[in-house]
C-alpha cells in the first residue's frame, strides 16, 4: 500500500495594533477550501501548495487536502473564528487517519483571541491527532515570527527566501522533498531554532538587494555541507505584539543536533554583526514630496504605514492629499465600502461628491473630493504570473474608478486586497505607465508587479499601523533584550 499525506493550513498574517479583528467572512472573501478544492486552486499556481502537490504526485503518494483557509492580511483573529477553523483541522484530520505524513501551510505570524502563538498552537493540535512518529512538514511565510511551539510540533518548517515571495512553489517542492526523505529514506530531520536578538526595519527586508541579500546568499553557502538539509531565515513581522516578534533561524539536518547546532550559531554570528545594517533611514511624506520633480517617472511610492500585505485597513490619506496639490497624474487604490455603497446611484460620466473615510498623520477622519466616476466594475481580476502571495485569483466587490481635479486617478473597492498584481489596474483599462505617480499600499511586496512599470522607487514613512519606524509603536508582550530597542 503507497504513502498517505494530509494538508492542513491556516494562513493569517496578524497586525495586532489594529482595532479590528479578522473574522470568518474574511477569510470566506479570500480562501476557506476544503477537499478536493484545494488541489484546484493550488495545483498549478505559484504557491506553496502547487509546489507540496508537484513533489508528491511525481512520487505517487496520495494526498489528502483536508483545509486550507487564508484570509487577507488584518486584525487579530476573532475567537470564534479560530475555533470553527481549528475544528475543521480537528475533525478532517480524524477522518483521514490513519496517514504517513502530514503536510502543513501555516504563515508563522498569526495571532487569534484565545491563542496569541495561533500557528504553535493549531500545529500542537496536528501532532497530537497524528501522533509522534508521523513526520509533519511544511512552510513559513520569511515575516514569520517564529516560537518553539511552531519548532518542537513539526520535524520540519522551511521559510520563503525571497521579498517579494516570488519562490513560493519552490519552497512548497522543498518541504516536499523533506517529506519524501521522512517517508521515503526514514530520515530523522533534527530541527533547530534560533530566535534571534533583533528586529530588521520593514523597509530594510527585500531579498533582491543588501542588507538581506547577503543573509541568502550566505545560508545558501552553508546549506552546502554534508548532512545539511535547509538553512532558513525568517525576517519576522513587526506588527505582531508577542513574545515571538523578531527574526530567527531554522537549521535542518538529517538527524545531526550537533551540525544543527553549529550552522545555526554561525549564522547568527553573521546576522548580529551587521545588526546596525538592518536599520534604514525613512523618509516622511514632506521629504517625498519635495523630491517628486526631479525623480525619472512613472514613481512609485510605497505607502509603508498604510502596508495592506501588513494588516492595515488602506484607507491611509497622507500621500493622496498631499498629490492632488501637485499637479501630477496619479492613481490610488483606497478601500472603502461605504464610499461605494454612497455612489449606488451616479451614472457612470457624472460628476459627485466623494468622501473617503481614512486617517493621516493627525488621525482618523475623512476627504471629500469632487470627482467624475470614469467607471464601475465588479473587481474580479486573475493573476497568472509569480507575484507575491502566489494567489491567483482576486475579488475587490464592487469598485469604482475616478478622476480627481488635481489629475488623480482613484480605485475604491468594497473588499480589500493587497497591491500584489499590476493587473489589478490593466484588468480594467488603467495603463500604469500613463501616470507620474503611483501609489502602492506597501513596502517590497508591490515591487515584482509595480517595479517593471515604475521609472523610481520610493519607500515612504507614512503614519499608520504598520509605519517603517518601529519605535513610534507600543510594545507590551516582545522578548527584550531586542535591537534596535535596545543594545545588545
Amino acid at each position: 500500500m503507497g504513502f498517505r499525506v494530509a494538508l492542513v493550513g491556516i494562513y493569517h498574517e496578524s497586525n495586532t495594533f489594529i482595532g479590528d479583528l479578522t473574522d470568518a467572512a474574511d477569510f470566506r472573501n479570500s480562501h476557506w477550501l476544503w477537499g478536493a478544492d484545494i488541489r484546484k486552486e493550488y495545483q498549478h499556481a505559484h504557491h506553496e501548495i502547487g509546489g507540496m502537490l508537484e513533489v508528491m504526485d511525481r512520487e505517487g503518494i496520495e494526498v489528502i487536502p483536508v483545509v486550507f483557509a487564508e484570509a487577507t492580511p488584518g486584525g487579530v483573529v476573532r475567537g470564534e473564528t479560530y475555533r470553527v477553523l481549528l475544528d475543521g483541522i480537528q475533525e478532517g484530520l480524524q477522518r483521514a487517519m490513519p496517514i504517513d505524513g502530514c503536510l502543513v501551510v501555516p504563515h508563522g505570524a498569526g495571532v487569534s483571541e484565545p491563542e496569541r502563538d495561533m500557528d504553535g498552537h493549531w500545529l500542537e493540535a496536528v501532532r497530537r491527532i497524528v501522533g509522534p512518529g508521523v513526520p509533519v512538514v511544511g512552510t513559513l511565510d520569511l515575516h514569520a515570527n517564529v516560537s518553539e511551539r511552531m519548532v518542537n510540533a513539526t520535524d520540519g518548517l522551511v521559510i520563503y527566501k525571497r521579498n517579494p515571495h516570488l519562490d513560493q512553489r519552490e519552497r512548497g517542492k522543498e518541504a516536499g522533498e523533506l517529506m519524501i526523505r521522512c517517508l521515503r529514506d526514514k530520515t530523522r530531520l533534527c530541527q533547530k531554532l534560533v530566535q534571534l536578538p533583533l528586529a530588521i526595519s520593514i523597509e530594510q527586508q527585500g531579498t533582491d538587494v543588501q542588507p538581506c541579500k547577503g543573509i541568502y546568499e550566505y545560508a545558501r553557502q552553508l546549506e552546502k555541507e554534508d548532512g545539511m538539509c535547509s538553512v532558513s531565515v525568517a525576517l519576522g513581522f513587526p506588527y505582531a505584539d508577542v513574545p515571538e516578534m523578531g527574526s530567527s533561524i531554522i537549521v535542518i539536518t538529517e538527524g545531526d543536533a550537533a551540525l544543527a547546532d553549529r550552522i545555526a550559531q554561525q549564522m547568527e554570528a553573521y546576522i548580529l554583526e551587521r545588526r546596525a545594517d538592518f536599520v534604514g533611514d525613512k523618509i516622511g511624506v514632506v521629504e517625498t514630496m519635495a523630491k517628486l520633480p526631479d525623480l525619472q517617472k512613472p514613481v512609485l511610492l510605497l505607502d509603508m504605514g498604510d502596508n495592506i500585505g501588513g494588516g492595515t485597513p488602506g484607507n491611509g490619506l497622507a500621500l493622496v492629499k498631499a498629490l492632488e496639490t501637485r499637479g501630477l497624474r496619479y492613481f490610488s487604490y483606497q478601500p472603502d465600502a461605504e464610499a461605494v455603497r454612497q455612489a449606488a446611484g451616479v451614472p457612470v460620466g457624472a460628476a459627485f461628491d466623494l468622501c473617503l473615510s481614512g486617517f493621516d498623520e493627525e488621525g482618523q477622519g475623512s476627504w471629500k473630493q469632487r470627482v467624475v466616476l470614469k467607471n464601475r466594475v465588479a473587481g474580479k481580476f486573475t493573476e497568472p504570473t509569480p507575484r507575491h502571495g502566489g494567489q491567483v485569483r482576486f475579488d475587490m466587490g464592487e469598485t469604482l474608478i475616478v478622476n480627481t481635479r488635481g489629475g488623480g486617478t482613484l480605485m475604491v473597492s468594497t473588499l480589500r486586497i493587497p497591491p500584489f498584481s499590476l493587473r489589478q489596474l490593466t484588468a480594467f483599462g488603467i495603463d500604469p505607465k500613463a501616470f507620474d505617480v503611483l501609489v502602492a499600499k506597501g513596502v517590497n511586496a508591490p515591487l515584482a508587479a509595480y517595479g517593471p512599470v515604475c521609472q523610481t522607487v520610493l519607500q515612504v514613512d507614512t503614519p499608520g499601523p504598520s509605519r517603517a519606524d518601529m519605535s513610534k509603536l507600543t510594545y507590551q508582550f516582545r522578548r527584550k533584550p531586542l535591537f534596535p530597542f535596545e543594545p545588545i
